[in-house]
């Protein structure tokens, strides 16, 4: 099923929740926004639009990359050339290096990091294991761990992390539901996705 669908579902899920709880308008917003966000991060698996919302281009950060070993290099050789001169020469060249290497779907990873140290800095568990989720969906397959059991139950645990944080009631229904929504909605119970979901995942491979 396309992310358009799953952020519909999701935002419904929201809302929904919103007016049972007969939130005010600034919570509902918050809630339907969590709903549709929810139903789209298991997606975070594969190299689609959500990805390219989170994530810087992959040109941008080689570039950047590029540009700061070129200066570190003509620094360096600019000062007098001694021990840590050329150690600053070095790190240069490495920087130009790895920024060759540098691919589109390191991104996620690179993302993930950046979540997670921000959660470690600004002292929010639920952050820093976003982070953590991040750097798991841009290595497993498409439609395994994070369309898993294992995925929902980590998920779980950062949305009620979440609301303890910021103290919205309903957050953590929300995320919850919103993420079960996009579980079903994969899932071979809907007639026509020609593909399932692992649910069972490590325990039990076969598509549900």
């Amino acid at each position: 099923m396309n992310g358009t669908v799953h952020a519909a579902i999701g935002t419904v899920t929201g809302f929904i929740v919103a007016n049972n709880l007969q939130s005010s308008p600034s919570e509902t917003v918050l809630l339907i926004s969590l709903g549709a966000t929810s139903a789209l991060i298991p997606d975070l698996d594969i190299d689609g639009k959500l990805r390219g919302k989170i994530t810087l281009s992959h040109k941008i950060l080689r570039t950047v990359t590029q540009i700061v070993g070129i200066l570190l290099i003509i620094y360096s050789l600019y000062k007098e050339v001694d021990y840590r001169g050329w150690i600053g020469i070095g790190i240069g060249f490495a920087l130009l290096s790895l920024s060759l290497s540098i691919k589109r779907k390191h991104m996620l990873t690179i993302t993930g990091m950046g979540v997670l140290a921000a959660g470690v800095s600004f002292d929010e568990v639920w952050l820093s294991l976003v982070g953590i989720y991040i750097i798991i969906a841009s290595f497993v397959p498409h439609r395994t761990y994070t369309h898993s059991i294992i995925g929902l139950i980590f998920f779980g645990y950062i949305a009620f992390q979440f609301q303890q944080s910021v103290g919205i009631e309903g957050a953590y229904y929300t995320c919850v539901i919103g993420y079960i929504s996009h579980l079903i909605a994969d899932s071979k119970f809907i007639p026509f996705n020609r593909r399932g979901i692992k649910l069972f995942l490590p325990f039990w491979n076969k598509e549900v």
